[in-house]
């Protein structure tokens, strides 16, 4: 919205420059330059830091200038914490807290309550249970902004609870710059040696070469006897396609020599070894430059990518509450990450009237993992002697590739030139914005390998000797495809009119967002009911699995497709919406938005069984009511109310806010079937709800806003949430050995809290603290769940919600020498503790601890060009842990991470 001087921003310049930590080398080039006389480099050295400060005012006109509660974190602040994913960095936020290092809860709500978009677009999820995305897959490397929007505004999608993140990419640069960095460090909880097998030919690129995919075998054997590979399946179809044989028992003997090759196709070189794993590696770089052609077209491109290589070696260690010296569970696991990313934009403008602009992106994650675990049970004790070891490597590899397009369009003097006065009519202020974006989120995990042993330990639970179980489960072998395809495009129109003491402005637009998902799970199990020699039970897995013991007739190895038929899922979702805001302005003091929008939501979900040959045997559901309970649709409309006051009380700029709103949030698609999965993250078993069905939210906000002419800022957030039909996981009935939880919609909830944030540099305390500041924020607040009678049994009906501290707090110190060579930020992280999972049954509430993070990140800069950073994180090696009814049932330990890097820019 275009601002009447009269609302001075000046001394925002300065303001902003402390913020991100460079007004002290700003002003300390200016100093040398009036003391001996200016040179090229020192004029250079202003120009550059002049471009940081420039962006972070951006910024902070931006939060001052957005309708609603809004916080900015600009890449210049991200670089200088050292955040290597988007993830980490919102840490920094106030009110936002970090779950899982993957997913980002914002004001006490969970992940399915916060929204992700990229540069305003929707984009799907590679995560295999979830439709939100794991934050944990953008580098920071692409970020130009990350904008939190926590409060709602019409021209948001309704699906806002905890608030919108909006990731906003690196844009084209204003002039030809490039840049190079290169990195390596180690995490103190790797050592040398790492649990490791024999893998494929292209691992270093976060991609399987084919050494893990199915057999084409085994996809022609599923197809040939329809999805049945047991010796009864393949007996009876041997017979329907005229084979004759003797007697029966040459039939089945047959049948299972033809099961017995068929299992031979798998992949079974998985012995487990240990390796020495290597350092940390990444490398970044980028290329830039705008084109000006003539007096009013400009043309550019950025191009960047970056690689990083990482091994990480986590032991975890679980307990049973009420057994805590007898059952337990410890996971040695090994990973191996590589992250890839590459990103394109191009950009056409004319006349600073039309502007059409690109980007493309593609990001892939691998994690591919290797664990030993050792556990006991209520079936085998410590005291007994006796447990269960589980062999795992699990290969996991996620791509997101997206392609957006975008323009803005304005009428201005050069467009009305061109047409001879044909748009004369159209008013220059009138601005027309669209978008187009089109992504594809994939996730493979091919070649899951999962091997259950039998474990002799001694009196502490120690092993001294394993062999592989006998039983049809002895090995699993799981294949793993979801491919998550988002469309969506829109426009908006937006029209200022101005009067003589007030600016009106009036919006409005149509977004369409079309969604598909399919999740394809297909598992086979092999195993041995008896063996001829027990000891070939014993040794490396390729041997135990080898060729020669699956094929001896003296052994009873069987081979089939395991699972239930309704792993496997199909589903969609059809967004059309419509909006409408208006954005009254008087005098530059009062400032009144309102708006609603309009959303009209289909959603369909499936079982689906990719093996269903018949109709008895169908591949989704047939029954007229099961179809019905497989669809939801709504229409409504979501309003939303905005009023500020812009003046200078107690600072030279104040603003105070006020913000309501009615927004929705919906269950995820996998949640309306009624399938039980495993959860990846957390390893539990979770229950869909075809019942289940969206949250309504009603949101009130309250900010004030302080920004002083030294630099000095304070923000004061006061907030209340009131949710009808809260969609929560409640704990199932299940064995001690397993933890199962059931989403239902529980009957309201509440959050209520306050934010405080600022910034403070520290000249007050003398001319030596004049290079420091601190900067941070505290969020207190108080959530209540009631759990209804759709519950099972729980253990408190009224409680908090899950994932909700009652204290989150973010700090920063930060240090720029006075000759602008140095810097340093000193981070600080804790969350209160929140609750992990409800009891029931009378069973306690677990609880995860509160985590104290410490981060500190140095920088040296020996030329204008050259950057050389050093990261240390989670310097106090703090452990992630759980408590229930006081007993540690789950602990672990991250390490601390060390790294150096060295970046050339230009």
């Amino acid at each position: 919205m275009i601002k009447i001087d009269k609302f001075q921003r000046a001394p925002l310049v300065v303001a902003v420059a402390a913020a991100s930590s460079m007004a002290p080398q700003v002003w300390a080039q200016v100093e040398m330059e009036d003391v001996s006389g200016p040179s090229s480099q020192q004029i250079e050295e202003v120009m550059v830091q002049g471009r940081l400060r420039d962006s972070a005012e951006m910024l902070i006109d931006e939060r001052l200038d957005e309708e609603v509660v809004t916080d900015v974190l600009g890449s210049e602040m991200i670089g200088r914490v050292g955040d290597s994913t988007v993830a980490a960095a919102l840490r920094r936020v106030s009110g936002l807290s970090l779950v899982n290092d993957k997913f980002v809860y914002v004001r006490g709500l969970g992940e399915r309550y916060s929204s992700t978009t990229l540069n305003g677009a929707t984009v799907p999820s590679p995560d295999l249970t979830r439709n939100v995305i794991p934050l944990d897959i953008f580098p920071t490397s692409v970020v130009d902004s990350l904008a939190v929007q926590k409060s709602y505004s019409a021209d948001q999608a309704a699906t806002f609870g905890g608030g919108n993140v909006d990731i906003r990419t690196k844009g084209i640069p204003d002039q030809l710059t490039y840049s190079i960095e290169m990195g390596s460090g180690f995490n103190s909880e790797t050592s040398g040696d790492v649990l490791s097998y024999k893998g494929g030919g292209d691992d270093a690129f976060g991609t399987d070469d084919g050494t893990r995919a199915m057999p084409s075998e085994l996809q022609a054997a599923l197809q040939r006897f329809q999805g049945g590979l047991g010796v009864n399946d393949i007996r009876e179809t041997l017979l329907a396609e005229g084979n004759e044989y003797g007697s029966p028992q040459e039939e089945i003997a047959a049948a299972e020599a033809l099961n017995r090759e068929l299992a031979l196709n798998l992949n079974r070189d998985i012995s487990i070894k240990e390796e020495s794993s290597d350092p940390d590696y990444n490398f970044k770089g980028s290329v830039g430059n705008r084109f000006y052609i003539g007096d009013d077209w400009e043309l550019g491109f950025l191009a960047g990518s970056s690689y990083q290589t990482k091994w990480r070696e986590e032991e975890t260690f679980k307990r049973s509450y009420g057994f805590p010296e007898e059952r337990t569970d410890n996971r040695d696991r090994s990973t191996y990450s590589v992250d890839i990313s590459g990103n394109l934009n191009l950009g056409l403008r004319y006349a600073g009237e039309h502007e059409i602009s690109t980007t493309s992106l593609y990001l892939r994650n691998t994690d591919d993992e290797t664990s030993v675990r050792d556990y006991f049970n209520e079936n085998r004790q410590i005291s007994d002697g006796r447990g269960f070891r589980e062999y795992t490597i699990r290969y996991e590899e996620r791509d997101l590739r997206v392609h957006q397009v975008k323009g803005s369009h304005s009428i201005g003097p050069a467009t009305k030139a061109l047409f001879d006065g044909l748009l004369d009519w159209v008013p220059e202020e009138l601005v027309v914005d669209w978008q187009y974006s089109d992504s594809t989120a994939a996730t493979s995990i091919p070649n899951e390998i999962s091997i259950n042993a039998d474990t002799m330990t001694d009196t502490n639970g120690l092993v001294e000797s394993s062999s592989v179980s006998i039983g049809v489960n002895s090995a699993g072998f799981r294949f793993t495809d979801l491919d998550d395809e988002v469309i969506n495009y829109g426009w908006s129109a937006t029209l200022p009119l101005h009067f003589s003491t007030s600016t009106l402005e009036l919006s409005g637009g149509f977004a369409r967002t079309e969604k598909g998902r399919t999740y394809r799970e297909t598992q086979f199990r092999l195993g041995a009911l008896d063996v001829a020699d027990p000891d070939s039970l014993v040794g490396d897995l390729d041997e135990v699995f080898g060729d020669e013991p699956i094929t001896n007739p003296d052994n009873d190895f069987v081979f089939d497709r395991a699972g239930a038929d309704n792993q496997s899922y199909i589903a969609a979702t059809l967004t059309e919406a419509a909006f409408g805001k208006v954005d009254w302005t008087f005098n530059e003091t009062w400032r009144v938005a309102a708006g609603a929008r309009w959303e009209d939501y289909s959603q369909v979900a499936l079982d689906w069984n990719p093996y269903g040959y018949s109709v008895d045997d169908p591949q989704i559901p047939m029954d007229p009511d099961e179809l019905a309970d497989a669809t939801f649709a709504e229409d409504k409309v979501y309003p939303s109310l905005s009023l500020t006051y812009m003046g200078s009380l107690w600072a030279e700029t104040f603003q105070l806010r006020f913000g309501a709103s009615k927004t929705a949030v919906r269950p995820d698609l996998r949640e309306i079937t009624d399938a039980i999965y495993i959860d990846p993250i957390t390893d539990e078993q979770i229950k869909g709800n075809p019942d289940a069905r969206p949250s309504e939210i009603t949101n009130f906000d309250v900010r004030a806003e302080w920004f002083f002419d030294n630099g000095d800022n304070l923000t004061v957030s006061a907030y209340y949430k009131d949710i009808a039909d809260p969609i929560e996981f409640f704990e199932l009935a299940s064995s001690d050995t397993n933890v199962a939880r059931e989403i239902i919609n529980a009957e309201s909830g509440e959050i209520t809290g306050m934010e405080i944030e600022g910034m403070k540099t520290m000249g007050f305390l003398g001319e030596t603290m004049d290079s420091f500041f601190l900067q941070g924020n505290v969020t207190m607040q108080d959530s209540e769940l009631l759990a209804g009678s759709r519950a099972d049994a729980p253990t408190n009906p009224e409680r908090e919600m899950t994932g909700a501290s009652d204290y989150v707090v973010n700090m920063l110190v930060g240090f720029d020498s006075p000759d602008g060579n140095h810097s340093a930020t000193l981070g600080y992280n804790v969350f209160g503790e929140r609750l992990y999972l409800a009891g029931r049954n009378g069973a306690p509430d677990a609880f995860e601890q509160p985590f104290h993070s410490l981060d500190l990140t140095y920088s040296w800069y020996p030329t204008d060009e050259v950057t050389l950073k050093a990261k240390m994180q989670n310097l106090l090696d703090e452990a992630i842990e759980i408590e229930r009814s006081g007993v540690a049932v789950f602990e672990e330990k991250p390490g601390s991470t060390f790294a150096l890097s060295a970046q050339y820019q230009f």
